[in-house]
């Protein structure tokens, strides 16, 4: 028995004034009690205990080590309490995608922070994949399928994507009424830095995904640009719809193709490890996993 569990049940024993009545309590052998006993009383050098038939009573030594032990138990009760209920505080670093942050958290965000204000927390934009370790990141939001990783995987949900093009783009080269139509159109290449390849377009069509790689006039690996070069009638895009509502309500982008459905895209949040989660990083993840279970990314 460690020093601190013998010190315990030193104080359970005097107590209860008991060695059995102390053994019931801690649900241990008595025999364990007696043994942790004698071994506090050879490492201090002096006797605890006055042990009869009838009672177990501190000695002089016995009651001021009872004192000591009790203040000692109650300061370490007390620590592990402050500790395990304080608010969680420090920087927190959370890698996310293009404008899901400024679409889907932003807005929510002042509910978590006013209830952890001590966490400081810095979000960064990137379209890369990050070595989460290497770069001190506590979690990263990533959009799209994921390869394997060693990293913890939280699913959040699934956003729905469109096809869209210009109406330069459109009046070019027509519009596409059926998916045979696509041989002689034009897509922007958006080339996957987590896949290494550019990504065709997708339809479900019964239940299956079909892809069609079109031609590309250009390719670009940013989500900023693969929209702004949609925009300028590079080609056809296809994209999360959440991200281009402004686009197709002011008419520079149209969808097309809208009786064909676009695979959603699943939104993960990934962190290293079960088992090292500080507070801060805790709270935030349980948090996110509650915001877009009360609000959907398929309803936004």
């Amino acid at each position: 028995m460690d020093k601190l569990n013998a010190m315990s049940a030193f104080v359970h024993v005097v107590e209860q004034r008991s060695f059995t009545k102390a053994a019931q309590i801690l649900n241990l052998p008595r025999s364990t009690l007696t043994d942790a006993i004698k071994q506090l009383e050879m490492q201090l050098n002096t006797r605890l205990l006055f042990r009869t038939t009838r009672q177990v009573n501190p000695t002089d030594e016995g009651h001021l080590y009872y004192q000591r032990c009790k203040y000692i138990l109650a300061y370490i009760d007390e620590s592990d309490h402050d500790f395990l209920h304080a608010k969680p505080q420090g920087p927190l670093k959370v890698e996310v995608h293009g404008i899901f942050a400024a679409h889907f958290i932003l807005p929510k965000l002042h509910q978590f922070l006013g209830e952890y204000p001590q966490i400081q927390l810095q979000l960064t934009e990137s379209d890369r994949y990050v070595d989460l370790i290497k770069e001190g990141i506590d979690c990263v939001i990533r959009i799209g399928h994921l390869n394997n990783s060693e990293l913890v995987v939280r699913p959040l949900g699934l956003i729905p994507q469109v096809t869209l093009a210009s109406p330069a783009y459109l009046k070019k080269y027509g519009t596409p009424n059926t998916l045979s139509d696509l041989k002689q159109h034009f897509m922007v290449g958006f080339h996957s830095t987590a896949r290494q390849k550019t990504l065709p377009l997708a339809f479900l069509i019964h239940d299956k995904v079909e892809f069609y790689d079109l031609t590309s006039l250009i390719q670009v690996n940013g989500a900023q640009t693969y929209s702004a070069a949609a925009e300028h009638g590079f080609g056809i895009i296809q994209v999360p719809r959440y991200g281009h509502l402004k686009q197709i309500e002011n008419g520079q982008l149209c969808p097309v193709l809208t009786q064909y459905t676009v695979p959603s895209l699943p939104v993960s949040l990934l962190y290293p490890s079960k088992t090292r989660v500080s507070p801060r990083q805790r709270v935030f993840i349980e948090w996110m996993v509650e915001l877009f279970k009360d609000h959907p990314l398929d309803q936004a």
